[in-house]
């Protein structure tokens, strides 16, 4: 019997999803997420590399206003750097 394919990319036992220059990192079903913006771009051997890029840590209830999920945000330098206080962030926030 085939087993069900996950139909997400997942890093870290968490779903990653991409749509254009934003990357969403964590289940909607936790009480945060993660939103990760591609600001710029460099071109490092032909190809197109995150070089500024926008982290939020995102509060998912719906009974809250938009501006007000905003938790935590910060700009880093790279997607690896962006990922690493990212994930700290969101751990800590689910761990709560």
């Amino acid at each position: 019997m085939a087993t069900k394919k996950n139909a997400f990319l997942m890093y870290k036992d968490r779903p990653l999803v991409r749509k254009g220059n934003t990357i969403y990192y964590g289940n909607m079903s936790d009480s945060h997420v993660l939103m990760l913006q591609i600001l710029s771009t460099k071109d490092v051997q032909g190809v197109a590399v995150a070089d500024k890029v926008s982290v939020q840590l995102i509060n998912t209830d719906p009974n809250i206003r938009p501006h007000d999920r905003i938790a935590q945000k910060t700009e880093k330098k790279g997607l690896y750097a962006a990922m690493d206080i990212g994930r700290i962030w969101l751990e800590r926030a689910i761990s709560k």
